[in-house]
């Protein structure tokens, strides 16, 4: 019985909330006067369809015209810049790019410089000056504390890119 008592107090308090505001409303609104005469309605509409309105061209793109065109959905072409990919079936250390491998030792001697590497799972791998490393890479010199490596592209256009890669050997304590 409580419930049902409180819920309808609120209620009631809403509705009477309610009819004060729309009261005081109509009370605010009262010295409007209303307009019966359609006449008078019509006359801001009159003057709005005598003003004639003209869309000035010079300067403004055209409304119409879509904001994507054909030229540019169309591709170019291919970039003459654009590095091409040799067709090469990648085996032994050609499987590894040179960021890929640490750099542990190298020996040095006047007939042979070796260099040993390891993957990510601690495997070992000999280098020597001309193997093949990585999509590119070809091992040129080989360092007491370091390899280079030159990797070479060619472009569309037949341009040939060179680019240095170097390991270094990490020292104890280095990471």
């Amino acid at each position: 019985m409580r419930k049902t008592k409180s819920y309808f107090s609120l209620t009631m308090c809403t509705i009477l909330y309610c009819l004060v505001l729309f009261s005081i409303t109509i009370v605010q609104c009262g010295h409007a006067e209303v307009i019966t005469d359609t006449s008078a309605m019509e006359t801001p509409r009159k003057s709005l369809e005598e003003e004639s309105y003209s869309y000035a061209i010079e300067g403004r793109p055209d409304p119409f015209k879509p904001f994507v065109s054909s030229k540019t959905i169309m591709p170019l072409g291919p970039d003459p810049n654009e590095i091409v990919e040799d067709s090469v079936e990648l085996s032994g250390m050609r499987l590894f790019e040179p960021g890929q491998l640490t750099l542990v030792g190298t020996m040095l001697s006047p007939q042979k410089e070796i260099a040993l590497v390891e993957d990510q799972t601690r495997k070992g791998y000999i280098l020597k000056i001309g193997m093949p490393i990585g999509k590119r890479g070809i091992v040129t010199h080989i360092e007491s504390e370091q390899v280079i490596i030159t990797e070479t592209a060619k472009t569309r256009a037949g341009q040939e890119i060179k680019s240095t890669v170097t390991m270094r050997l990490n020292k104890e304590g280095d990471k």
